[in-house]
């Protein structure tokens, strides 16, 4: 089998289970030497255990691959710096950082404290925007001195980011955050050789095992719905062949692959001066706009999704 990501150091964040320890073990498969990240925490972010790092980190030098732990905090800047550093000074260099630590306090709008806000957008947005941080500053540095570059950010955003979900307005709202934080760092860091990705998963995991009810017991879910189907994207952005790909968020379900497209500017009119003229031409725009996208990213009338009418 030929090795997509041979010789290449990778910096996976959140590598100890679920979605990021498929990412770990697939690069490492396909050649990569790899820094498993994690804080070992429980779905909510409470507690820590280096265990399953340390499980993932064995399995990789089983198969004869290079893999060291690293339990910081991904959501402080002195974490996420010796993260890094422990990348280049450990292996010499950094190629690819994969930003998937993540965390859940779902809750509605009105029952949300503001430590399950705080909680999530630490975690994932500043957490993705911590180890990008330092990383495109080594590869910036690296550019300037004239050596060459050839890096890769891969983050990862949700169907309820870019789409919604009732009872994630935080999880959402930072998923959401992230698909603009990657087209926005992608435009910004093209000039250095970075190319900037996303990945919209949908995966059973521990952080989804309780939406799947009963379902997950299937085996054909299972397999239909496992983590490892994310990592297969991961691994070939992370190679030398994606080196054109840059600014996408990726759908990911199982083994259906799909580009999500962002925001566009739909049907436009020209306001009239006065406010209580606009009823009938919001109504128009309306009836010729596409409806929001449910959870699949099909635009969708149902389950208190904005209607045509007002």
């Amino acid at each position: 089998m030929s090795k997509l990501c041979e010789g290449r150091i990778a910096v996976i964040t959140g590598a100890g289970r679920g979605i990021g320890r498929e990412h770990a073990l697939m690069l490492a498969e396909h050649g990569a030497k790899i820094v498993v990240n994690d804080l070992g925490a429980s779905t909510d972010g409470v507690g820590t255990d280096a265990g399953p790092a340390h499980e993932v980190a064995e399995l990789i030098r089983g198969m004869g691959g290079e893999a060291v732990v690293n339990g910081n905090d991904i959501s402080d800047m002195d974490g996420a710096k010796q993260l890094i550093d422990q990348a280049i000074d450990t292996f010499g260099g950094l190629d690819i950082v994969i930003n998937n630590a993540g965390i859940l306090r779902d809750r509605m709008v009105f029952s949300m404290s503001e430590v399950d806000w705080d909680a999530i957008m630490k975690v994932h947005l500043k957490g993705t925007f911590a180890t990008s941080h330092y990383a495109s500053s080594y590869w910036r540095e690296q550019t300037k001195a004239g050596k060459p570059v050839d890096a890769r950010i891969i983050n990862t955003a949700s169907p309820s980011g870019i789409y919604g979900n009732v009872g994630q307005t935080n999880y959402g709202a930072a998923k959401a955050g992230i698909a603009a934080f990657t087209v926005i760092a992608a435009m910004e860091l093209v000039r250095y050789g970075v190319t900037v990705n996303c990945i919209a998963p949908g995966a059973l995991t521990r952080l989804t095992s309780g939406l799947m009810g009963a379902a997950q017991e299937d085996e054909s879910i299972r397999e239909a719905m496992s983590p490892r189907w994310i990592a297969l994207i991961a691994t070939w952005l992370s190679s030398a062949e994606a080196k054109n790909v840059t600014g996408r968020v990726f759908d990911v379900r199982g083994n259906s692959l799909a580009i999500a497209e962002g925001w566009v500017r739909g049907p436009e009119a020209t306001q009239p001066d006065d406010p209580t003229k606009l009823g009938s031409i919001v109504a128009d725009l309306m009836g010729r706009a596409r409806l929001n996208s449910d959870m699949n990213g099909a635009p969708a009338e149902g389950s208190g999704r904005p209607s045509h009418t007002i």
